[in-house]
């Protein structure tokens, strides 16, 4: 698959996820099999570019390219202002956010609560790109189905953004409405396939490799973005990968690559956040790893109480070579979510 001057490996891509996607989770997502991560959202408000958190954000050292940044906001000018600081700070693709649904995004008007404003939309469409051309960057556009059930304009939206010149359209089967509840819905994105001639990535409940053939069928996109079911499971892309061109299965990862992996993310993790935020800020993923695992939930609360970065390391070491006593493979016999073996899950010591 094609963007702009980048031949991508594959068509699976890590979705942007406020608070999750940082540099390290993104290059354990490549390394694992995704072929394209898109950066967490960045502000468009030139007051936080320079704030720890944004500048945590836009850290892109020894990330692989094509670095892809996302940004968000409501003001056209903001927005190419935007697009141009972040391609000073490497920015190889910049992507626009319509998609977040979250109510702090929109109510001010940003995220997915652009698509009740087409015009505005359009407007922020236009200055990102024209701010981009000279410089060859490609722009591309993630956006829902639209506000609400009611109100389904992604189509319409699709085609304009295609004219403005957005050269990727990813969508989220699902309404700003919706939030994550229920279930996504993949006929709207079939329709916008049909109506445009650049890539259109599909995205929304993803979570396996039969799903993701499924969802190829059901709409025709050329890509998949895996968002909340790599949350704990990086792995997830390398095993949709192989399955889409084999049909099979991979082998489930062992114990002692998973516990290789989560080590090594932390690593990575601590050197991006230092001491004090980089133990606290990893509780969430340890979590994801551990939640459908023997002993998970228990080890969970007893690694929330951890206060250093050595002792979370060797807590994290410790349970996951008990573990491989246990099993050899995650997911061997225990399924994931977990349905089985209660009786070994809750006699393992953590």
């Amino acid at each position: 698959m094609k963007l702009g001057p980048f031949a991508l490996p594959n068509r699976l891509f890590v979705a942007p996820m406020a608070g999750v996607t940082d540099r390290p989770f993104r290059q354990l997502c490549r390394r694992l099999g995704a072929g394209y991560a898109v950066s967490e959202m960045i502000s468009s408000r030139p007051d936080l570019w320079h704030t720890a958190k944004t500048t945590r954000r836009a850290d892109h050292e020894g990330e692989p390219g094509p670095i892809a940044v996302q940004i968000a906001g409501t003001e056209p000018t903001l927005m190419a202002d935007a697009a141009r600081h972040n391609m000073d700070l490497g920015a190889q693709i910049i992507d626009i956010n319509m998609g977040c649904p979250a109510k702090k995004v929109c109510n001010k008007w940003a995220g997915s609560a652009l698509m009740q404003d087409p015009v505005l939309a359009l407007r922020i469409v236009d200055a990102v790109v024209q701010a981009c051309a000279p410089h060859g960057v490609p722009v591309t556009l993630k956006m829902r189905t639209g506000w609400s059930q009611e109100h389904r304009n992604a189509v319409e939206l699709a085609r304009q953004a295609q004219s403005a010149g957005v050269q990727m359209i990813t969508v989220h089967g699902r309404s700003r409405e919706q939030g994550y509840s229920g279930e996504a819905e993949y006929d709207t994105i079939a329709e916008v396939k049909a109506a445009v001639v650049v890539p259109v990535v599909a995205n929304g409940d993803i979570d396996s490799p039969e799903k993701a053939r499924a969802v190829l069928a059901a709409t025709g996109a050329d890509a998949l973005m895996v968002g909340r079911a790599a949350q704990g499971r990086p792995w997830i892309f390398r095993e949709i990968d192989y399955f889409l061109e084999t049909g099979k299965h991979l082998a489930p990862p062992r114990v002692a690559e998973v516990k290789q992996w989560t080590l090594d993310h932390l690593q990575d993790h601590y050197q991006l956040y230092g001491e004090f935020l980089g133990v606290r800020s990893a509780r969430k993923h340890i979590g994801w790893y551990v939640r459908y695992l023997p002993g998970g939930e228990e080890f969970r609360r007893k690694m929330n109480l951890i206060e250093n970065c050595a002792s979370q390391v060797a807590a994290v070491a410790g349970y996951f070579d008990r573990l491989n006593g246990l099993m050899d493979r995650i997911g061997e016999g225990w399924g994931c979510p977990l349905t089985g073996h209660e009786e070994e899950r809750r006699e393992m010591t953590v």
